[in-house]
């Protein structure tokens, strides 16, 4: 049998590192949920290689830890680590959405206002991965406009970091309706105001991670 080509190797690591990333950050993973190499090739279908190699480049970016003994696993974060996500969290995503403002034409506000619609759908169906993931699309709608690449991909990666958290958390808060503060946040797009908007967003972003951490 002949060695998989460079390229077939790279795209079936793209493949697990992408479907795993994506489950991470949607919250469909718990907290502490170990994984192996093993399980990862048999459920993508691809050889040991590319799904450690998926493993790898999600442990440098936070997404999963491994122990001195080779176990892989989603993290079980701290209150402290709970807390410095969030201020990181307070931090970009203020400054993104404060940039995107400038930009936030009708057609952004009625699909963020869409969107939010959804999120209530999802509540009242007490979803909680169709939550998150519906959450993190209203934030990243409105980030986008913020036209900062570098700042987006810096969020991202601190939302991948606290998925299995948000799903803990989203049990914890037990919603029956859409995040108050979105409606703020398309109110203050609305007005074209920059400190109220600021201030909606810190809100929504810190509120229920620093009542997980407490």
């Amino acid at each position: 049998m002949q060695n998989p080509k460079p390229l077939e190797t790279a795209s079936a690591h793209d493949r697990v590192y992408r479907g795993l990333r994506t489950r991470i950050m949607h919250g469909q993973i718990a907290p502490g949920h170990a994984l192996t190499l093993r399980g990862l090739g048999k459920e993508f279908e691809v050889s040991m290689t590319p799904a450690r190699e998926a493993v790898q480049r999600l442990v440098a970016e936070g997404a999963l830890q491994m122990s001195t003994s080779g176990r892989v696993s989603t993290p079980e974060l701290s209150n402290e680590r709970i807390e410095e996500l969030a201020a990181l969290r307070a931090l970009i995503e203020v400054e993104l959405a404060s940039r995107a403002l400038p930009r936030a034409h009708m057609a952004l506000i009625e699909r963020l206002q869409s969107i939010n619609s959804g999120i209530a759908d999802v509540v009242s169906n007490r979803d909680a991965v169709g939550y998150i993931r519906t959450n993190l699309e209203f934030h990243r709608t409105l980030y986008l406009r913020a036209q900062a690449p570098a700042m987006l991909a810096m969020c991202e990666t601190v939302w991948l970091q606290l998925g299995p958290t948000m799903r803990a958390l989203y049990g914890r808060l037990r919603r029956t309706e859409a995040p108050q503060y979105h409606r703020l946040i398309i109110a203050a797009l609305k007005a074209g105001d920059e400190p109220g908007l600021r201030l909606a967003v810190r809100s929504d972003v810190t509120q229920g991670l620093r009542m997980l951490a407490n």
